[in-house]
């Protein structure tokens, strides 16, 4: 039977076990021989990574062509329109062609989550807002990239679900296996 585990990356911790420049990574949190990322999670993202034991699980839930979904939750500059979900919603033209449809909607209110260590930038003259966007293929940096295309940058990211596992209450750096 495969090992199932989720685990709340945090923030500036890289989604594999080794790194020659000494940074964090899931090696420090996750003591289960044996297990590996079932796709990435960028350094400076957080939340929900699913690691598994099983090389044919591994391959269904990071292969684009299965068209798992992810859902993550977006903290962005700016007051995102409802002109704005709609692009994201239907597709952005990225320097890598269009994106395919997500579903995004507005985070109101905002979610409550853990403080970011150390916490985002923050401009006094510039609100910002959180949205929700889930999608069906993974793109390197996709989200942060489309909401760059539309006006509204990413500040934090936080990968919250990944087909039928959700973050659910893990707080960052802790991981329970399924």
């Amino acid at each position: 039977m495969a090992r199932i585990v989720l685990f709340n990356k945090p923030y500036q911790v890289l989604c594999q076990f080794t790194d020659e420049n000494g940074r964090r990574t899931l090696a420090d949190y996750i003591p289960i021989p044996h297990v590996y990322a079932a796709g990435r999670l960028d350094f400076d993202s957080e939340g929900l990574v699913v690691l598994t034991d099983d090389g044919n699980l591994q391959h269904q839930i990071a292969d684009p062509r299965q068209k798992l979904p992810k859902t993550y939750f977006v903290q962005v500059e700016g007051i995102p329109s409802d002109e704005v979900l709609e692009k994201l919603a239907s597709g952005v033209k990225l320097n890598d062609g269009w994106t395919q449809p997500a579903r995004v909607r507005r985070l109101e209110p905002a979610p409550e989550l853990w403080p970011r260590n150390p916490p985002i930038r923050e401009r006094n003259n510039i609100p910002t807002a959180w949205i929700s966007i889930t999608l069906t293929e993974g793109r390197n940096r996709q989200v942060r990239r489309m909401t760059a295309a539309v006006g509204n940058p990413t500040l934090r990211l936080i990968r919250v679900a990944i087909g039928r596992w959700n973050l659910g209450a893990l707080q960052p750096g802790v991981w329970k296996e399924i």
